[in-house]
């Protein structure tokens, strides 16, 4: 059962691309970017059906806070080059049932990130 879609991509600031933006369209909160000053929100994504943040446990635990998390990465990456955050946006088959993708999502997650020592925000739409 192969993957229908897969695409991987870079949120960097070369290309004015936000972390603390991406974060906000992805998990469909209000976040505010200390970077520029601004209230990042995407009314119209409401189909967001579940979101999480996981963290390896050498992570404090304020880094579960999307807006601290992101913004705090932003504040690390300060060249004009800065790569900000990786995405991934993958299809899950429709062979699944849908009871199972967060469990699907975390697993992933956990084995390939933050076993890793990484960070991984996850959030799942419609």
């Amino acid at each position: 059962m192969p993957c229908p879609h897969c695409k991987i991509t870079i949120i960097k600031r070369s290309n004015n691309e936000s972390a603390v933006s991406a974060a906000a369209y992805q998990s469909g909160e209000k976040l505010f970017s200390e970077y520029d000053q601004e209230q990042k929100y995407y009314p119209y994504k409401h189909e967001v059906t579940h979101k999480e943040i996981m963290l390896p446990p050498h992570v404090p635990p304020e880094y579960a806070d999307r807006n601290t998390l992101w913004n705090s990465a932003e504040a690390q990456e300060k060249q004009w080059n800065s790569q900000l955050a990786r995405r991934f946006v993958l299809a899950i088959p429709r062979e699944i049932p849908p009871g199972q993708y967060a469990d699907l999502i975390r697993d992933y997650c956990r084995e390939f990130f933050v076993s890793k020592g990484m960070i991984a925000d996850f959030a799942m739409s419609a």
